[in-house]
């Protein structure tokens, strides 16, 4: 056969298969706005955030530096789910990214409890950066008589606004946030190569291996700490998914998407392996705490002023974007489930702007919750919250990986054809991811204080999410018959 006959055979295998895909009613209507160094920094903003900049300091003073190795194999495991939902983005772009997946190879009911655990992620990570916003704030004496819930409201209308502009305002916002955290992580990390090569000392030590192994090596406190951390670690790396979401709205996401996926692992190698390494080098994990980002530890021990103003501009930068993405995805995701009738049909709207507000609103909606709850308890509204998310994130990527392992197997069965950008050793790839994440899920049980907490609230989910299906199941099925009724007319 010569070399056009193939092309040709080719071209007409790729338009075949394609005339099978389902078609999201949920992604008609989107600009193309987002281009491709938008995406890009859009999955550096995602696997960076203040799980890094703040939260590795309470976990490296409890798990010591083995917290390094807890990064790289939760990152690993990222990775696996967003290569997995990449190859499904290639597939077929959507902006309802897996909820769309989910009810093309699970059915409405797994679309509806992957839009509503992820829903319920975004909303409750919301209220939490709208937390931390408000107590970044409070660190400038300039507002520390401004009560807590006014700062939060202030933060959730600015970042409000900007998504219902437009997504290119969104994506320029994510990109310079982005340019932001990759600026500071990146000058730390050449401060504390500085300091490892001219033997400078840190809080009147010499920086080097020596600070590991006199304090314990690398598991000081045992074991079970470097297990407990891993829902925090996890919740770390939380947003990645965002590239599929993203991926719907870019005009080549056969272009953008394969890069940014890829550059995922050595971002994760070299900015959170590398940087909780350094750390751990530079000084003991006892000097660490969960009350200042371990950068502005370092740096105030050497001497560095304004190291604490620094570095809580970057973190309120991160809570920031972080805020910034959740209103943006949930957005899309809200969409796609209305169009099916798995969400309020409000939130299928969209303004001028070609923006989804319904499904934005309806999230702020949930943030303005959070807004009371740090009215009435300011204290613990960001823990409260936190741990409710983790559950969400979890339940997102075990959807994403389930999804990939159907579509591999319907691809051996000749009905779909995979594209060239894949994740490699299905079907044990994702068994193993899976059983990771249900692991870390039920190890959980381990931490009386917030872990056994967060898993009793899983039956409360599981009643509100059926309930909810049986308010829902007549107008979807309505939904399906009626589109069904127009493909065929």
């Amino acid at each position: 056969m010569s070399k056009d006959a193939v092309d040709t055979a080719k071209a007409t295998a790729s338009r075949t298969d394609a005339s099978r895909r389902p078609a999201d009613a949920g992604d008609a209507g989107y600009s193309k706005d987002l281009k491709a160094r938008h995406v890009n920094m859009i999955a550096i903003g995602g696997a960076i955030g203040t799980g890094l900049f703040l939260g590795a300091g309470g976990r490296l003073h409890d798990a010591g530096p083995a917290l390094a190795i807890a990064y790289l194999v939760c990152g690993t495991f990222a990775f696996f789910v967003v290569r997995a939902l990449g190859e499904l983005v290639l597939y077929r772009p959507s902006s309802g990214s897996f909820v769309s997946y989910a009810r093309e190879f699970l059915g409405e009911k797994g679309a509806y409890v992957a839009g509503w655990m992820y829903f319920l992620n975004w909303s409750t990570t919301g209220i939490a950066d709208i937390t931390a916003i408000a107590l970044y704030t409070h660190y400038w004496s300039f507002f520390t008589d401004i009560p807590q819930w006014v700062l939060a409201l202030i933060a959730l209308a600015v970042v409000l606004a900007v998504n219902l502009i437009s997504v290119k305002i969104f994506g320029e916002m994510e990109f310079w946030f982005a340019i932001v955290k990759v600026a500071t992580l990146v000058s730390f990390m050449l401060v504390g190569i500085f300091l490892l090569a001219t033997q400078h000392h840190v809080d009147g030590q010499k920086p080097g291996l020596s600070v590991i192994t006199d304090h314990g090596g690398l598991l000081p406190h045992g074991l079970m700490p470097v297990v407990l951390v891993m829902q925090g670690v996890i919740f770390a790396y939380a947003a990645l998914e965002l590239v599929g979401v993203a991926a719907g709205e870019t005009a080549e996401p056969e272009k953008v998407v394969p890069r940014a996926v890829n550059s995922i692992m050595w971002r994760v190698g070299l900015f959170y392996v590398g940087s909780v390494v350094l750390l751990a080098l530079l000084l003991p994990g006892s000097v660490y705490s969960a009350d200042e980002s371990p950068f502005v530890t370092v740096l105030s021990k050497i001497g560095v002023s304004g190291a604490g103003d620094v570095m809580n501009l970057v973190v309120l930068t991160a809570a920031m974007s972080s805020l910034n993405s959740g209103l943006y995805s949930t957005g899309r995701i809200l969409r796609s489930m209305a169009t099916a009738g798995s969400a309020p049909r409000f939130t299928a709207r969209m303004n001028r702007s070609q923006v989804p507000y319904g499904g934005i609103l309806l999230t702020c909606a949930v943030c303005v919750l959070g807004v009371g709850l740090n009215y009435l308890m300011p204290d613990q509204a960001f823990e409260i919250v936190l741990n409710v998310a983790s559950l969400g994130i979890i339940s997102t990527w075990v959807i994403i990986m389930i999804c990939h392992l159907v579509f591999v197997r319907r691809a051996r069965a000749g009905l779909l054809t995979r594209p060239s950008f894949r994740l490699s050793g299905s079907p044990v790839t994702e068994t193993v991811t899976i059983l990771f994440l249900l692991a870390v899920l039920a190890l959980m049980w381990n931490d009386p204080e917030v872990g056994r907490k967060t898993l009793l609230l899983i039956p409360v989910i599981a009643i509100l999410l059926t309930g909810g299906w049986f308010a829902v199941r007549r107008r979807v099925t309505r939904t399906a018959e009626e589109e069904l009724k127009s493909l065929t007319r």
